[in-house]
């Protein structure tokens, strides 16, 4: 079992930035992909991206490639995705999650974090 704390949500401006921090714990932690999903109120969980296991792969969803950045530290076992550019499209309960497969699919993940609110204003 692996426990998953996300943190850094809040309140930002159009064009602002916002780094999300998730902190996993358990045993097989250190070598599951994470992925960061996210959800919209009235809207169904819908992928954001993911980080292989070794850090050494990634993949991101259309809507936020190219501003948003997904990437871990092995030692503090803890994934970071940095926001930039943001805008009040992005706004969402975002939620982190870890797996042994590296997948777009929320499925496929046994894991999950409790979810933290990123409200971008206009």
């Amino acid at each position: 079992q692996v426990q998953l704390v996300e943190s850094g949500g809040g309140l930002v401006q159009a064009g602002g930035s916002l780094r999300l921090s998730c902190a996993a714990s358990g045993r097989t932690a250190g070598n599951y992909a994470m992925g960061w999903f996210r959800q919209a109120p009235g809207q169904e969980r819908e992928f954001v991206v993911v980080i292989s296991g070794t850090g050494g792969t990634t993949s991101y969803s259309a809507s936020v490639k190219g501003r948003f950045t997904i990437s871990r530290d092995k030692d503090k076992n803890t994934v970071y995705l940095q926001m930039n550019s943001l805008k009040p499209e992005d706004t969402a309960v975002y939620y982190c999650a870890a797996g042994p497969y590296y997948s777009r699919e929320s499925g496929r993940y046994d894991n999950w974090g409790q979810g933290t609110q990123v409200t971008v204003s206009s």
